[in-house]
C-alpha cells in the first residue's frame, strides 16, 4: 500500500502550456478580446509582408540595362544593376575599380577574423587593422606610388566614402575621446578646464556645421598654397565632431566604476597611468560597449551629410542617380537599396557589440 505521505514525482506541465504553442496562448490568445486583437493584427501584417514580397520580389524586374526592361508591375532592380558600380564606387575610373574591391576584401577579412571566436592572435589583428591596414589602403586608393595611377577623391564615392568616413571617424575619434575624457576628469585645473571647453562646444555645434566649416571656411583662412584634399578635411571635421561625444560615453564609464577600485589601485602603490591603464580604464571601456557602439552607429549614418560639402556617399549617389532622366520615377527603389546597405552594417555593428558584451561579461550585467 502506497504512504499518502510519500513525495509523488514531478509530471511534466501540459504540453500546450510551454514551447511555441504555449507562448501564443499566454500571450496572443489569453482572453476573447486578445485572441479578435491579435488576429486582425497578424491578418494586417500578413497582408503588408505579402504586398511587400509581391512588390520586391514576386512582380520585380531583374535583368535587362534600359527602362524599357521594367514592367513596373514590381520593383525594377534594373535600375540597382545599372547604377551598382556607382553605389559601390562612386565615379571611380573602371580602369581601377580593382583597387576598391581589393579594399572592401581586406575589409571584410578583417571583419571575419575579428568576429570569429577561435581566431588566434587577435590582438595582433587589431594592431594590423588599426595601423598598418589605413596606410596600405590610403596609397591603394589614392595611388602615386608602386606604380597606380593617382585617383583624385573628387572621384571617390558611394559605399567607398561612406567606410572611409565611417572608419576613420571611428578608429582616430576612440583614443582621442578617451584622452578627453581622462582630461575632463583630471585634478589639473588647466586640463580639466580646456578639456570641457572643448567637449562643450563640439557638442553644441550640429555636424552640417562642422562640414560647412571645415569645407568651405577653412580654406578662407589658410594660404593659397597650403591647400588641403576635401575628403582630408572633411576627415578631420567628423573626428574631431565624434571624439567629444565619445569623451563623454567613456566619462560615464569612468564615473560608474566603483570607489572601491580606484582606493584599491592606490592600496597597491600603483601610478595614475598604471591605474588607469590597467584597472579603471578597462572595466570602463566594458560598461560603455553598447553606448560607444551607438555612437558608431550614429556616426556611419551621419556620413550622409557630406553631401552638404559636394561629396557623394551611398545615400547622394542615390539621389544623384533619381534625377537623370532615363530613370525617373525609380526613386523607393534607390531608396530600399540604400536603406538595406545601412540596415546591413548598422544590424552588424550591432551584434558585434551584444557579442562583446556576452565574452566580456564579468558581473557588471544585471
Amino acid at each position: 500500500m502506497t504512504n499518502k505521505h510519500e513525495f509523488q514525482p514531478d509530471l511534466p506541465p501540459p504540453a500546450n502550456t510551454i514551447g511555441v504553442i504555449g507562448w501564443f496562448r499566454q500571450n496572443l490568445f489569453s482572453t476573447p478580446s486578445n485572441t479578435i486583437i491579435s488576429l486582425v493584427l497578424i491578418y494586417l501584417a500578413f497582408e503588408g509582408i505579402y504586398a511587400l514580397a509581391e512588390w520586391a520580389f514576386l512582380n520585380a524586374d531583374w535583368v535587362g540595362s534600359t527602362r524599357a526592361d521594367c514592367s513596373r508591375e514590381g520593383a525594377c532592380w534594373v535600375f540597382i544593376n545599372v547604377r551598382f558600380n556607382q553605389f559601390m564606387f562612386g565615379f571611380y575610373p573602371e580602369s581601377e575599380l580593382w583597387r576598391p574591391q581589393l579594399f572592401y576584401a581586406m575589409l571584410a577579412m578583417f571583419v571575419g577574423l575579428l568576429a570569429y571566436e577561435k581566431t588566434p592572435y587577435r590582438t595582433l589583428i587589431w594592431l594590423v587593422f588599426i595601423i598598418p591596414f589605413p596606410v596600405f589602403a590610403t596609397y591603394l586608393l589614392y595611388g602615386g606610388i608602386w606604380g597606380l595611377e593617382v585617383v583624385q577623391t573628387h572621384l571617390w564615392g558611394g559605399l567607398l566614402i561612406t567606410l572611409v568616413i565611417a572608419i576613420v571617424g571611428i578608429v582616430v575619434s576612440l583614443p582621442i575621446g578617451i584622452v578627453l575624457a581622462l582630461g575632463r576628469r583630471s585634478d589639473m585645473p588647466v586640463i580639466r578646464s580646456l578639456c570641457t571647453v572643448y567637449i562643450e562646444i563640439w557638442r553644441g555645434v550640429p555636424l552640417i556645421t562642422v562640414l560647412f566649416m571645415a569645407s568651405v571656411m577653412l580654406p578662407l583662412f589658410m594660404s593659397g598654397e597650403a591647400e588641403t584634399d576635401k575628403l582630408f578635411r572633411a576627415l578631420i571635421g567628423v573626428v574631431l565632431f565624434s571624439a567629444a561625444y565619445m569623451a563623454e560615453v567613456v566619462r560615464g564609464g569612468l564615473q560608474a566604476i566603483p570607489k572601491g577600485q580606484y582606493e584599491a589601485a592606490d592600496a597597491l602603490g600603483l601610478s595614475y597611468w598604471k591605474k588607469t591603464g590597467l584597472i579603471i580604464l578597462p572595466q570602463a571601456l566594458k560598461i560603455t560597449i553598447p553606448s560607444i557602439v551607438n555612437t558608431f552607429i550614429g556616426l556611419f549614418k551621419d556620413t550622409s551629410l557630406v553631401l552638404i560639402i559636394g561629396m557623394f556617399d551611398v545615400l547622394g549617389i542615390g539621389q544623384s542617380a533619381n534625377t537623370d532622366p532615363k530613370w525617373l520615377g525609380f526613386e523607393t527603389e534607390s531608396y530600399v537599396f540604400v536603406g538595406v546597405v545601412f540596415w546591413v552594417f548598422c544590424f552588424g555593428m550591432s551584434r558585434y557589440s551584444i557579442y562583446l558584451e556576452n565574452k566580456l561579461h564579468t558581473g557588471h550585467k544585471r
